[in-house]
């Protein structure tokens, strides 16, 4: 099971905080993080999932491997900036948003429009013609946020075999 996680390059201090016990969570349960990997909530999930001896993969916006932040076991050079989020939810079963700047924004839309689901965890809370939108399913605490992460990407895994 792949989880991505996706949130800010400069987030507050807090979103590290949980960002890093998201990605400690995931690995305790088997499952891989991907991300960005670069900086920010991207560098503290992977640390969080090293710590708990979990492998994670960071899908870079350029061609150079080495600008991985040092937890990512696995970087995948795309060459192609920011249209590169796409590609991070789609790796997913599932998505954690935490914190989150513009970017973080944009992979929110990616996945939901391809129905994907997000567990956002003090991240961006949408409407649509002014009325809340409820899509991204809320988490209070990231052992909550992983657990509603894996919960979902097993429904979904289910109804796409039937």
């Amino acid at each position: 099971m792949i989880i991505s996680v996706i949130g800010g390059g400069d987030p507050p201090p807090e979103a590290e905080v949980l960002a890093e016990e998201v990605g400690r969570e995931l690995a305790k349960r088997g499952a891989m993080v991907a991300c960005g990997g670069l900086g920010g909530v991207m560098a503290a999930v992977c640390r969080g999932a090293k710590s708990a001896g979990g492998t994670t993969i960071g899908i870079l916006p350029g061609v150079d491997h080495n600008t991985a932040n040092q937890w990512v076991d696995i970087p995948i050079c795309t060459g192609i900036g920011y249209a590169r989020n796409s590609i991070v939810v789609l790796t997913g079963h599932a998505v954690i948003a935490v914190d989150g700047a513009y970017g973080t924004l944009s992979e929110i839309g990616h996945a939901l429009g391809s129905d994907i689901p997000v567990i956002g965890l003090e991240t961006w809370r949408l409407s649509l013609n002014g009325t809340a939108d409820g899509r991204i399913i809320r988490a209070g605490s990231p052992v909550e946020a992983v657990e509603k992460a894996l919960e979902a990407a097993r429904e979904r895994d289910e109804a796409r075999r039937r």
